[in-house]
């Protein structure tokens, strides 16, 4: 625009010098007389005059389209993105006849074609960083859950290397992610069924899946059983390049609970079907002799009868402890609870095994509290409870023993105890001696039983009536099994 305003100048000046130069040799033209030579001069002056006139009117306007045109770059110039709309940007401040008119049109559309385009701009930024935080949210949440995840996770990329860990999974392989170096999937896990689980899904081409048991051990020292799942996905490189890679990963689900109720499953099964055999064997060879006629005279056959008979009420035993311990276990079994005195319940109890331990010769001692002890419970279950505990205390306890049955108050619960001076249990009976069937070996020779009674007794005391049973012993000289129910205004 400056070169412009000096062209314009400069072509005003040479004329100027132009129209000077032809009106000199107009007014020196020697031909004419003084008269017409003063005439000449005077219109030169005049010339002059009015050409310096229009020089500097047009040197002037030329300035004021200058400074005009100055002042509206200035204004573009601070206008902020923002401002780059229809609405906003400057108009044209030129004349249509003036040469910058075309010039600053083409500029304003411009500069509002710009506007927009960085509104739109400005308006995908706005959903491409709204997005990025939903996603940046969504993938914080996802490392929280994975992180938190009780099942182990593993997943590798197509190199075998580690991907993906969660912190279960570190804590059962006993390793940092953030402290190795090496991501090697062979080098930080040290189970070949999983490595070869991993890597047999990873190189399929379609999808694959392949589960299967592990028994892993811990950093403790301790082995669980594991149900892992390996599948393989396709991911991308994550640099663009649109390339993509075969991943696989494996997801650990802790069974070994599932795995210890199997066992005791079958052994539960072994178990019954060896109570069962013994006396259903019993019950058919005697009865076979009964058939075959060897048996002549009569005490013969009443005694062989009454083998049958004791054989039968075993078996029947038997099967209602089973019926009665499926029951609770299912919650099926009809609870009848009534505020009862517990001393009335354990006295019955008391009445019913004295027989017992009278053919023994066993002592069996009355210490109950002097006080009312209220419970809210079954009668029926929590008779059959006490009977369990003191038939067991009399099976165990050599003649001439002693057993005692006492109860008393504490603060919330009322306690009753059977305490005897038998053989009593090493620490490892004591941690078995409440499961199914569960006989000490040294001892199965003392009494016949099913190893179901306190079972029971346990299951009637905890399940049904929310106490609890727990037994003290010493090898040798005596248990001390204990039920605490909570009190009948507790309950209430």
């Amino acid at each position: 625009m400056s070169l412009r305003l000096k062209s314009g100048t400069s072509l005003s000046v040479l004329a100027v010098i132009v129209s000077t130069g032809l009106a000199l040799a107009w007014l020196f033209d020697l031909g004419i007389g003084m008269a017409a030579w003063v005439t000449r001069l005077g219109l030169l002056m005049v010339s002059i005059a009015l050409a310096a006139i229009a020089s500097v009117l047009l040197i002037r306007r030329i300035q004021s389209s200058g400074k005009t045109i100055r002042h509206y770059i200035d204004a573009l110039c601070q206008l902020e993105p923002h401002d780059l709309c229809a609405d906003k940007v400057l108009k044209n401040p030129v004349r249509r006849d003036n040469p910058w008119d075309k010039t600053f049109n083409q500029l304003q559309n411009r500069l509002v074609e710009y506007g927009e385009r960085l509104q739109i701009a400005e308006q995908a930024r706005a959903r491409a960083e709204i997005r990025c935080q939903r996603l940046s949210a969504e993938r914080q949440q996802m490392s929280e859950v994975l992180e938190n995840l009780s099942d182990p996770v593993v997943a590798i990329d197509t190199f075998d290397e580690l991907i993906l860990v969660n912190g279960s999974a570190e804590r059962l392989f006993d390793f940092d992610r953030t402290s190795t170096e090496s991501r090697a999937l062979n080098q930080l896990i040290q189970c070949e069924s999983l490595i070869e689980m991993l890597t047999q899904v990873r190189r399929r081409k379609g999808k694959a899946q392949r589960t299967n048991d592990l028994k892993l051990e811990g950093p403790d020292g301790k082995s669980k059983w594991y149900n892992a799942t390996a599948y393989n996905f396709v991911a991308r490189d994550g640099i663009g390049s649109g390339a993509q890679e075969n991943n696989a990963v494996a997801v650990l689900r802790d069974i070994s609970g599932q795995k210890a109720m199997q066992k005791r499953h079958a052994e539960f099964v072994s178990a019954v079907s060896h109570e069962m055999k013994t006396p259903l064997s019993g019950i058919k060879a005697y009865v076979e002799l009964l058939a075959d006629g060897e048996v002549e005279d009569e005490d013969t056959k009443e005694e062989f009868l009454g083998i049958i008979n004791s054989q039968a009420d075993r078996l029947q035993r038997l099967i209602e402890n089973l019926l009665n311990i499926a029951r609770i276990e299912a919650g099926a079994v009809e609870v009848k609870k009534q505020p009862q005195s517990l001393n009335e319940v354990l006295e019955e109890a008391l009445r019913i095994v004295q027989p017992a331990a009278n053919q023994k010769h066993i002592d069996l001692c009355n210490d109950l509290s002097q006080m009312y002890l209220g419970v809210l419970a079954d009668r029926d279950m929590l008779l059959q409870a006490s009977i369990n505990l003191l038939s067991n205390a009399i099976k165990y306890t050599p003649g001439g023993g002693k057993v005692t049955l006492r109860s008393r108050m504490q603060v919330e619960e009322v306690l009753f105890e059977v305490e005897d001076t038998g053989v009593g249990l090493e620490e490892e009976d004591q941690q078995r001696v409440f499961e199914k069937f569960y006989r000490v070996d040294k001892d199965k020779n003392m009494a016949v039983g099913t190893g179901l009674g306190l079972s029971l007794a346990k299951h009637i005391a905890e399940d049904v009536h929310g106490g609890k049973l727990t037994v003290e012993s010493v090898a040798g000289k005596g248990s001390t099994f204990r039920i605490a129910m909570p009190l009948a205004a507790q309950l209430v």
